[in-house]
């Protein structure tokens, strides 16, 4: 056996141990390749996902103690709960106008600033608030009732027009205006006649609302559609600069519809309060909404910590507050900023500039990188007219991480971080745009693994190019400590002596000094 392998180890040439190392070296390179691809487009590795979702349940690595495991499962499923609510996606309170604003950017760009993803789900809004069953009634709504399906935009503006010619339908005109309106001012112009016909709808159905069920969806959709055309129109006059009669439009809708919350009417109202520097307004709004028992929103928790923030930031100095230590109000400013970045943390990089900012989406993930876009993209001016609001911010929002435990298992002031959002964002957020991830996730094993083994197979190749005879001898005593029998009472020190009989190098003349 041994001469056997003594022979064909004698056969084999230098270049087979290049080629050897070389394609090995090749072959460990693609692999890191397609696995740094795999993890930066979907944040896992494949060779893992692979081995956990294929190989394990095959090799029977099945968890047997699921049974004893059910308690803690149940004891989790608050959280659990709670994480899938927090993944919800919402509809973006400022978003921008389809037709005005988002094919501007791309006729300019020739970029498409919606995904599939989103625009989807604005469908879906759109027959949830706008119809109802008894459309196919009255033959102009259940024109639009198909138009809101329509996937095509050219379709859905044909289908407007043809219900705006049997008579005046409100729905019809919301849709020309977000889609077929090129700027603002026509835009608000065909929403005025919408609120024309959309409120005669609404006092017609109010009247009717209780002779039945079908009357009573008619009105709760005739509601939507009249509280949505209003907010537009409001959003339409501070986009025009008409702002204090946006903050009275806006005021008068929250007051008339109280209980329609889900518009999220209290988010304009902020921005535009913020625009006119009404700060003590602003804190009146913030009394009512940041409270513990309603949903929180980064415009929410950020806008009160702008607030103490600017009570303290045109005097704020780190130096001087690293030797005399902060003083209440500029504690208070600072925790107010930790709990802002503990909500969603991607919003201090878009406040300071460290990323680019891009149209934000028509739907965003609260806590999520589509909320922080949103957010930055309206409320980065209010926060550079702050004196030293931006500087306070850079000082002291990284302090946040410090208080969160690590893993997230559980937050500080909110419910953990959820593990959903860098998903949801990747479906919201277009392809151009580099989504920001927290926490950032480490490489993982099999990344470091064919790393380290591309380098030592090319470091390898690169060796036995350079010294064939010497790596060829290397090579062969390396297989003849591996395959004899006795390879254990052999040492680095026998290996190296073989190399230099087989090289018929003399040895080193030994110096005196190391006589002893």
């Amino acid at each position: 056996m041994d001469y056997t392998v003594s022979m064909f180890l004698n056969t084999l040439t230098p270049k087979f141990y290049v080629a050897l190392t070389g394609t090995s070296s090749l072959i460990s390179g693609l692999i890191l390749i397609f696995e740094w691809w795999y993890f930066r487009k979907y944040g896992t590795s494949f060779i893992e996902q692979v081995s956990v979702s294929h190989l394990r349940p095959l090799l029977g690595g099945v968890d047997n103690n699921s049974s004893n495991n059910s308690n803690s499962s149940n004891g989790d499923s608050d959280s659990n709960r709670q994480s899938v609510s927090e993944c919800k996606v919402w509809r973006n309170p400022l978003n921008l106008f389809r037709g005005a604003e988002y094919n501007r950017y791309t006729w300019v760009t020739g970029r498409e600033p919606l995904t599939y993803y989103d625009m989807n789900l604005s469908a879906q809004d759109h027959q949830t608030f706008f119809t109802c069953d008894s459309d196919h009634l009255r033959p102009a709504d259940a024109i639009m009732q198909k138009a809101w399906r329509e996937r095509n935009p050219q379709a859905r503006i044909s289908a407007a027009h043809e219900a705006l010619e049997i008579n005046e339908c409100a729905t019809a005109y919301i849709l020309l205006a977000e889609e077929e309106a090129t700027t603002i001012a026509e835009a608000e112009k065909l929403f005025k006649q919408a609120l024309k016909a959309g409120d005669g709808c609404y006092r017609r159905s109010q009247q009717l609302q209780h002779h039945g069920s079908q009357y009573e969806a008619q009105h709760r959709r005739d509601t939507n559609v009249l509280v949505y055309i209003k907010r537009r129109l409001a959003m339409c006059a501070r986009r025009l600069g008409r702002t204090r009669e946006a903050v009275k439009m806006m005021r008068d809708l929250m007051k008339e519809f109280p209980l329609l919350s889900m518009f999220n009417i209290h988010e304009n109202l902020l921005e535009a309060l913020l625009e006119l520097q009404a700060y003590a307004d602003v804190q009146a709004v913030l009394a009512k909404y940041d409270d513990i028992s309603l949903p929180k929103s980064a415009t929410i928790c950020y806008t009160a910590a702008l607030l103490k923030a600017r009570a303290v930031s045109d005097k704020f100095s780190p130096e001087a507050a690293s030797r005399r230590g902060l003083s209440t109000a500029e504690m208070n400013a600072v925790e107010a900023i930790h709990r802002a970045v503990e909500f969603n943390p991607h919003v201090p990089k878009y406040l300071l500039e460290m990323k680019s900012l891009i149209l934000p989406p028509e739907h965003i993930l609260k806590r999520g990188d589509s909320e922080a876009i949103a957010y930055a993209f309206f409320h980065l001016a209010h926060w550079k007219r702050v004196e030293g609001a931006l500087n306070l911010l850079h000082c002291t929002w990284e302090g946040t991480f410090r208080m969160i435990p690590y893993p997230l298992e559980k937050g500080h002031l909110f419910y953990p971080y959820p593990i959903c959002t860098e998903t949801a964002d990747r479906e919201l957020l277009p392809s151009f745009h580099e989504v920001s991830v927290y926490p950032k996730k480490e490489l993982p094993f099999f990344i470091l693994f064919t790393a380290g083994l591309c380098s030592f197979t090319a470091m390898l190749a690169l060796l036995t190019h350079q010294f064939p005879e010497l790596m060829g001898v290397f090579a062969k005593a390396m297989i003849d400590i591996f395959c004899s029998a006795e390879f254990r009472d052999w040492n680095c020190k026998s290996i190296f002596m073989r190399v230099e009989d087989e090289l018929e190098i003399p040895p080193a003349p030994q110096s005196q000094h190391f006589q002893n």
